[in-house]
């Protein structure tokens, strides 16, 4: 396979309408995850994308594997937990944003442990987030094999921090997601995110602080993106769009970006790409949008 991408894949329930849920009726139910999501934009791109977590032996978790398997995404390697329940999250929407409340405390995803993906033959690229090792101590282990320790190697590793705050304090967060992020393959970082768990003002200011990355991502919201790699730094400006919802921006940008290395593009081409997914995802309700037709992707990666 092109990419595999492991974490847990959630059941997500917000009001149907634009109201907090305590007053809601309806609600819809959506299928979430970080690695996920990557998969399923990998996938529609025309990548050999497979994702692999744990789900409950429930309804929730029959539902997950469904619409990834409609996506395109090879879920072989998912793995059924009759013990455990498949983890939910609810979006409650307000006028000072959105709050999210996880009930995943627990689930299937959580029981995750070294040995996971013993015995695969390994992809071409292993995509990791920083969701994963603050589910569990055993889920901790499990992503320190498989990018500390390279268990699946020769496989390139890729990693987004992915920081949640309502998961675990920065104290604890930041040295960790610092040491996992230095030693990745290519590395994926909100600016904002830096500037909480690190301290850091700049672009320029994460790369000193992560010089282990190959390839270091750190994105800037609306301005745009700064890819660094060996000595070289590039900024690539945001495609101006009118935002409807900005969740799953970045785990499209990263699948464009993916996408991009896979068919060796340049930092630049990739970069495009990566800017061109993210802006379908800011405009549309939901984590994904689909993909730009398979002419203007050739077109982004061939434009050197």
């Amino acid at each position: 396979m092109d990419v595999l991408c492991l974490g847990e894949s959630m059941i997500v329930l917000a009001p149907a309408a634009a109201e907090p849920l305590r007053g809601a009726v309806d609600l819809h139910m959506g299928v979430a995850g970080a690695e996920s999501n990557v998969a399923v934009a990998l996938a529609r791109l025309g990548a050999r994308a497979a994702w692999c977590g744990k789900t409950g032996d429930d309804p929730l978790g029959r539902r997950i594997r469904d619409v990834l398997d409609d996506a395109g995404v090879d879920c072989a390697l998912v793995q059924t937990d009759p013990d455990r329940p498949t983890g939910v999250y609810f979006k409650d929407p307000g006028p000072g944003g959105t709050r999210v409340h996880y009930y995943r405390r627990g689930s299937a995803a959580s029981t995750m442990r070294p040995g996971h993906l013993a015995g695969i033959d390994a992809p071409r690229l292993l995509h990791l987030s920083g969701i994963t090792p603050v589910l569990s101590d055993t889920c901790a282990a499990l992503v320190d094999e498989l990018l500390i320790d390279r268990a699946l190697d020769p496989a390139l590793v890729s990693f987004d921090v992915n920081y949640r705050p309502a998961l675990w304090p920065v104290s604890e967060a930041g040295p960790a997601l610092r040491r996992l992020a230095d030693a990745a393959d290519i590395a994926f970082v909100g600016l904002d995110e830096a500037q909480v768990l690190w301290g850091t003002a700049t672009a320029e200011d994460v790369r000193e602080l992560l010089p282990g990355a190959g390839v270091l991502v750190v994105k800037d919201g609306g301005n745009g993106v700064t890819a660094f790699e060996g000595g070289k730094a590039v900024f690539a400006p945001a495609e101006p769009v009118d935002v409807v919802e900005p969740v799953g921006a970045g785990d499209a940008f990263a699948a464009g970006f993916l996408y991009g290395r896979l068919r060796e593009a340049s930092l630049e081409a990739s970069m495009r790409l990566g800017h061109r997914l993210a802006a379908g995802a800011l405009q549309t309700v939901g984590d994904l949008a689909p993909p730009p037709p398979p002419e203007t992707v050739r077109a982004i990666l061939e434009d050197q």
